[in-house]
């Protein structure tokens, strides 16, 4: 079923984004924590291109145990790194031979090592490009795209931005997924210009729980979004503090604490402020993402996200 239809028959929801290691003695580890966030009900799990190593063939190995194993609707990634016309081809036709029918299309970061996108494939430059392909290979596909509420980092200007979303809508894709962010305004100022240009298909924000400064620097370093500085100083402060802890031989968890804080607080004011659910960005944690939802602010907001009673 497309995720765009699944959203209809719901008032509020919770999705998660899963990465899979590459290295497949790490898969049962991988698949325990998608059981456990089976629990609290989310409505899809997206799972990154190349997942499992660099074949498609694990991908849709994946795939495909998500749905039929655990019960839940995989949205599978798709990029136009390293694409052809063949193999995005046989991949769509085995999605669909196995009842995977949502795809993220997205254009893809350059490889490690290169400055630059240069694409495999003339006919696969933008991801508007993928959504064309797809749509026309696999008409009844879901598609879903990225969004950019800090504009994306290659873009021209914001207004540039924006038009490449809605050229990403018409070529047929359904719903917008956003990169993360941290400040709840860039979401509801995105949402407002979106809509303003006449692009109706929900925009789901994409919310990332902070379990470590490192991670977090490296993570927004490379996706290019913005850590509020009152934040980002309340992290630096409480990972000295857990440092402090550490060679004191007392548990830290101060950084953990504060970024699960962060990520209740910017959930619960999201789904309040009008967005159609929430997508996670899980690190394959499961821990992290079932206490966020599970939290009493986040939890009213959604069905079926309670601890079960033992």
């Amino acid at each position: 079923m497309r995720i765009a239809d699944k959203m209809t028959g719901v008032d509020k929801f919770v999705s998660f984004e899963f990465f899979p290691p590459k290295e497949r003695e790490k898969w049962d580890d991988f698949f325990h924590e998608a059981r456990r966030l089976r629990e609290v009900n989310p409505l899809f799990v997206s799972v990154t291109y190349g997942a499992g190593g660099t074949t498609q063939d694990n991908t849709l190995e994946i795939v495909k145990k998500l749905k039929n194993e655990i019960g839940l609707e995989p949205m599978a990634h798709l990029t136009c790194v390293g694409a052809d016309e063949k193999a995005i081809g046989e991949f769509l036709d085995q999605l669909a031979e196995n009842d995977v029918n949502n795809v993220l299309a997205l254009r893809g970061d350059p490889p490690k090592g290169e400055k630059s996108f240069i694409p495999s494939d003339a006919r696969f430059c933008h991801a508007n490009d993928l959504v064309d392909f797809i749509k026309e290979r696999h008409p009844e596909m879901g598609v879903g795209v990225a969004g950019y509420p800090e504009v994306h980092p290659e873009a021209e200007s914001a207004m540039s931005d924006l038009e490449a979303l809605k050229v990403k809508i018409q070529a047929g894709s359904d719903l917008i997924v956003t990169q993360l962010f941290f400040d709840n305004a860039l979401y509801f100022d995105y949402a407002t210009k979106v809509k303003a240009m006449g692009v109706m298909q929900p925009i789901i924000p994409g919310i990332l729980p902070v379990l470590s400064l490192a991670s977090v620097e490296r993570i927004v370093e490379l996706c290019g979004a913005s850590i509020p500085e009152d934040f980002l100083e309340s992290l630096k402060a409480a990972h000295e503090e857990d440092k402090a802890a550490k060679e004191e031989g007392e548990p830290g968890g101060r950084v953990r604490a504060l970024g699960i804080a962060h990520a209740k607080k910017q959930v619960a004011e999201l789904l309040e402020g009008g967005a159609p659910g929430v997508h996670l960005y899980t690190l394959n944690k499961a821990d992290a993402c079932l206490e966020i939802v599970r939290s009493p602010e986040v939890c009213k907001h959604l069905k079926d996200c309670a601890e079960p009673v033992a």
